[in-house]
């Protein structure tokens, strides 16, 4: 109907109801009575079509006489909005008015406004509300999409919704019980779900401490440090006190410590305490160079089960010294090298669906690009275009699809590497020089803030065509300027930079003489740089990125040859450590994350086909 009747006609229609003229039926909700057109009705609902063409259709078109029907269990002011919604006219929809919008406009299968109220929550859903709002729309069966998103929100951001969220606290035994069985949980963690558990029973301890048992087995123990097991958990009382425990540690004791008794674990059960969770965050490998040729290959790494996936397309081009990015779930190719063309082409990818589009190119051609991306914007930095380094750098606008130049860099940089730091806060003290509050944040100037927000991309090293820089530069999208910043502690080409909590790090690279193991941080609130730990192999031109809180560099030269191997750097503990090496090796390749994904499955190496004994083999 709202596709065939006009908007001016549904108004005329609705000032005739208003008016009371022409109707014939009236709708009874309470103590109030509202006068509508049947055919209206009809047209935005089948219930209102079918189900009551008996009791409230039943005579002819032509009778005069007013039909009325009662309708329980709703008020006035829902109806009110559905009469609204039936009459083509907007609807507010609101926190209050929700969840009994919703329940009326399924009951009289009005779907567009069913779509409209799940629209609603979605928007809204935060780490407070998504437990609740997720139990509303189990309430109803045509919010099945919806209710799969919002499941999803829970597991993808379930360490923090154990935080915030009063809801938690309330959640039926049943909903803990497989949430937390899911691959899909996603915690950095194991330790997390059993303190999530202890915190539950807390609760309301008398009722739910009798549920230990049921929910400690859902835990994956062999995925917890020896000393957690031992202290946190063997040790809790509430685990003490449960004789049906008592087995679950046994096993999970026999499995970590692989412990070989006459009664071992079986494999099955080895399987589902060690069995890795999915994981949040994918890193992308992309393309490079492998031993002598430019390579296509496309490498997913699943830091939960630290593997490498092959998730190549067949007709994907290779391509090596490109840059990437992600925005709005999209990963961006940028420029590069085949060994024979300099590109200024760039290709966007759905990690979703695997297809890939070409997108409007940049101004320069350029290889060795270094890219980041700030306030929504895709920035693309310096590069070689054939015959020379460039200090040129253009922004991107997906929205728009177009390309703009923008100020020029103080230095040109091929073999450099940008990263951005955008909406980060630092503390500073009260006698902090004002001209370094204003030139972090000019809203600040004239108050006393004990708070900086930095959103500015920064530029590190990189090669003139003569020389290795140490000079890092950053640029302000305000002013359209860049100001060189403190300089590096060595010169570095083919270095990695990434934003790492609250500082810039530099990693790696070429002096000009070796390749560096070394690596340094650089603080922006006093424009200083400081080393931190070596990485345990020299390397440049490598991918770098940050996932799960750890920054990951992969692949490079090593000043022999391109090498495949991987390592982590934890700031906490100020260490690197191996992780698992790709299968290609490749130097010039570019790294990006994609998260959130609403099936990762095709990233991740299959959980059911990882045996114990491979998995725990590949994490020594």
């Amino acid at each position: 109907m709202e596709n065939k009747i006009s908007d001016t006609a549904f108004n005329v229609f609705d000032e005739v109801r208003l008016q009371g003229e022409h109707t014939d039926v009236l709708i009874k909700v309470q103590d109030t009575h509202f006068k509508v057109h049947k055919i209206i009705l009809c047209g935005c609902s089948p219930y209102f079509r079918i189900r009551l063409h008996r009791t409230l259709f039943s005579s002819q078109w032509t009778n005069k006489e007013e039909q009325s029907y009662n309708v329980a269990g709703m008020s006035s002011d829902t109806m009110s909005l559905i009469i609204q919604y039936a009459y083509a006219r907007p609807v507010l929809i609101t926190e209050e008015s929700v969840p009994e919008l919703l329940a009326a406009a399924d009951q009289f299968l009005i779907s567009g406004l069913i779509d409209d109220c799940c629209q609603f929550l979605e928007a809204n859903l935060s780490l407070e509300n998504c437990i609740g709002t997720c139990m509303l729309a189990e309430c109803f069966p045509t919010c099945s999409a919806f209710l799969q998103k919002t499941r999803l929100y829970i597991l993808h951001h379930f360490e923090e919704v154990t935080q915030v969220s009063e809801e938690f606290m309330e959640l039926p035994l049943g909903h803990l019980t497989e949430m937390i069985a899911q691959d899909e949980l996603n915690v950095k963690q194991e330790e997390v779900v059993f303190e999530a558990i202890i915190r539950w029973i807390g609760h309301a301890p008398e009722n739910r401490r009798k549920h230990i048992d049921v929910l400690l087995s859902k835990v994956r123990m062999g995925l917890m440090s020896p000393d957690y097991f031992m202290t946190d958990v063997r040790n809790n009382a509430l685990v003490l006190e449960s004789e049906a425990c008592s087995e679950i540690v046994i096993n999970a004791m026999k499995v970590i410590f692989d412990l070989h008794m006459e009664e071992t674990a079986s494999s099955e059960l080895a399987n589902k305490l060690t069995r890795p969770r999915l994981p949040y965050e994918i890193l992308l490998a992309i393309g490079g160079w492998s031993i002598s040729n430019p390579t296509n290959e496309i490498e997913a790494y699943d830091a939960k089960a630290d593997c490498w996936v092959s998730v190549t397309p067949k007709d994907e081009l290779p391509r090596a010294y490109l840059g990437t990015a992600v925005l709005d779930g999209f990963v961006y190719c940028l420029g590069g090298f085949d060994s024979e063309n300099y590109f200024s082409s760039v290709r966007k990818f759905n990690p979703i669906t695997q297809t890939w589009q070409e997108v409007a190119p940049m101004y320069e051609r350029r290889c060795y690009v270094s890219v980041a991306v700030l306030d929504g914007l895709i920035y693309a930095i310096g590069g070689f275009n054939g015959f020379g380094r460039l200090k040129t750098a253009e922004r991107y606008d997906a929205n728009a699809n177009q390309w703009t130049m923008m100020a020029s860099m103080n230095e040109r940089r091929s073999d450099a590497s940008a990263t951005a730091l955008q909406g980060k806060v630092s503390s500073f003290t009260h006698d902090s020089p004002r001209s370094t509050v204003y030139k972090y944040c000019r809203k600040h100037v004239g108050h006393c803030q004990c708070v900086m927000c930095v959103c500015q991309v920064y530029i590190c090293g990189g090669f003139t065509g003569v020389e290795c820089l140490m000079s890092a530069e950053s640029f302000d999208p305000q002013t359209n300027q860049w100001s060189l910043i403190a300089p590096m502690r060595s010169r570095r080409s083919g270095v990695g930079v990434i934003t790492y909590g609250n500082l810039i790090y530099a990693v790696g690279g070429f002096d000009g003489a070796a390749r560096l193991r070394s690596a340094e941080a650089y603080n922006p609130l006093n424009d200083t740089w400081h080393d931190i730990r070596s990485m345990i192999n020299s390397r440049s031109n490598f991918g770098i990125e940050v996932v799960d809180d750890q920054l990951v560099v992969v692949g490079g030269f090593n000043g022999v040859g391109t090498c495949r191997d991987v390592e982590c750097y934890d700031r906490k503990m100020d260490e690197w450590y191996e992780a698992c090496s790709m299968s290609v090796s490749r130097s010039a390749v570019s790294c990006c994350v994609i998260s959130g994904l609403p099936d990762v499955t095709q990233y991740v190496v299959d959980r059911d086909s990882l045996e114990t004994s491979d998995y725990e083999s590949d994490s020594d």
